[in-house]
């Protein structure tokens, strides 16, 4: 590799924040919407309705100009959408929905990513929010945090949950402890896409969640199938277990704090019982060019989410659960091919048996 070519890349580095802003303001402003319901339509006709000045306007559209989303009339001025126009417009809101993700919880938050890794604590969240803990406790504080937070995760549990409960076998009339299972969405889940093998689940969390889940419980209409236990995964996971699940958790921690949660799992199945886990995964080969997973995760968990954790390879994982006294019994990657456009995460399910 060249030195021009090095700084090449460099500089690739140095305008993303610019051109992320830049494309979402486009679509906050309204320029999109204006621009397909009024193809044609000048600087000044669309400034008029979106509220900017035409030249603001005219320099917010060179960039999806320059990248095809938008085209222009050289002889007119219009402006009319050109790989915008063809998107599938459920895929094109799930991407929005991402973007805004990206820019209250990680444009903001990441700034202090250098100061995050330091001290191991997201440092960003006492800045702008005066918030000592970490993200999942502080979007139950701030309702932007919330609602980017929220209806992402939404979004991506309906996407990946069917595959993992699809993945994985849990033998009729099992005992399922959801571990971390927030206020029940996903024992729901379990028991909904498990229903005919009679199972009970049981979402074990914080004890502040009871309330929450019980309702979500009732109102899903599981409430003789589900239950509720409070507790600290850190310091005891509730036993006689047939099946425990460990779901979007594990990535969240360092080594020594996920050997600790897969020890106490370990200690709550029964003899013979497994564990599923699904977590984010990284390729074997990080050098993939296909991967975007590691462009983004190592910031997103250490400046923006924990101070701590980001997901792992398959193979560690792996080595991970056989340390700790499983024996692993199946593991599966998702496809890139059927992910749905746009969408980079790729998880991985792992299941293991409990052998010592």
């Amino acid at each position: 590799m060249t030195t021009d070519s090095t700084f090449e890349r460099l500089r690739d580095y140095l305008v993303g924040p610019a051109r992320f802003m830049n494309l979402l303001s486009c679509f906050e402003l309204g320029l999109v919407d204006a621009i397909r319901d009024t193809p044609g339509a000048t600087a000044a006709q669309l400034g008029a309705t979106v509220g900017a000045a035409p030249d603001a306007v005219e320099q917010l559209l060179l960039l999806p100009i320059k990248e095809g989303f938008v085209s222009q009339d050289e002889a007119t001025g219009g402006y009319t959408l050109a790989a915008l126009g063809d998107a599938d417009p459920a895929s094109l809101a799930r991407i929005l929905t991402l973007m805004h993700f990206v820019k209250v919880i990680v444009l903001r938050q990441v700034f202090h990513l250098t100061d995050s890794v330091r001290t191991g604590k997201v440092v960003a969240l006492q800045q702008l929010y005066g918030h000592d803990g970490n993200l999942y406790s502080a979007v139950a504080e701030h309702k932007d945090l919330r609602e980017a937070f929220s209806t992402l995760m939404d979004n991506v549990t309906a996407h990946i949950d069917p595959w993992f409960f699809d993945s994985i076998d849990i033998p009729a009339g099992s005992r399922v402890l959801d571990l971390a299972g927030n206020t029940g969405l996903g024992a729901i889940l379990a028991y909904r896409s498990k229903e005919a093998l009679g199972l009970h689940v049981t979402n074990f969390d914080l004890p502040e969640k009871e309330a929450a889940t019980l309702e979500n419980f009732r109102a899903h209409g599981v409430a003789e199938h589900c239950s509720f236990i409070g507790g600290d995964v850190f310091r005891a996971v509730p036993s006689g277990y047939q099946t425990v699940l460990i779901k979007h958790f594990l990535d969240m921690f360092d080594k020594d704090e996920v050997f600790e949660i897969l020890t106490g799992v370990h200690g709550a199945l029964e003899p013979g019982g497994q564990v599923a886990v699904l977590v984010p995964v990284y390729p074997e080969d990080v050098t993939d060019p296909g991967n975007v997973d590691i462009d983004f995760f190592p910031a997103f968990f250490l400046g923006c989410t924990m101070g701590q954790g980001g997901p792992q390879k398959i193979s560690t994982y792996r080595r991970w659960l056989e340390e700790c006294g499983f024996e692993v019994t199946m593991t599966r990657t998702q496809d890139r091919t059927s992910m749905p456009p746009g969408t980079f995460v790729v998880h991985g399910v792992l299941c293991a048996r409990r052998i010592a």
